[in-house]
């Protein structure tokens, strides 16, 4: 009925173990996490941001909005102007833009 000293301070030793080991399921659910959300996100992010700084004029492009429209004009204060239709241009914000379906060819 009564433990002596030497049993009580073994099972302080092994409740660090089990409390570092609570701990191992939880890193690597954040390392599957990262691998399978964070990291693809960042990278199409990375892809997408390159995209919309290579815009140049008359590359044929897809918005957000479903807007299909042909580059005019790139300004620099994050705007691009779109022809959508014959004489109709608008401007739209560099980040909307979802999609470059056709590129033009750099002048040589």
């Amino acid at each position: 009925m009564f433990a002596t000293p030497a049993f009580a301070q073994a099972a302080g030793g092994s409740a660090t173990l089990s409390t570092f080991s609570s701990f191992v399921p939880l890193i690597l659910i954040f390392g599957i996490m990262y691998f399978i959300l964070i990291r693809p996100q960042q990278k199409k992010l990375k892809d997408h941001r390159s995209m919309v700084e290579a815009l140049r004029r008359g590359d044929m492009i897809v918005t957000a909005g479903g807007l299909v429209g042909k580059v005019v004009k790139v300004k620099e204060d994050g705007e691009v102007e779109v022809e959508i239709a014959d004489g109709v241009k608008v401007r739209v914000i560099r980040s909307t833009i979802s999609q470059v379906l056709s590129k033009t060819e750099p002048a040589a």
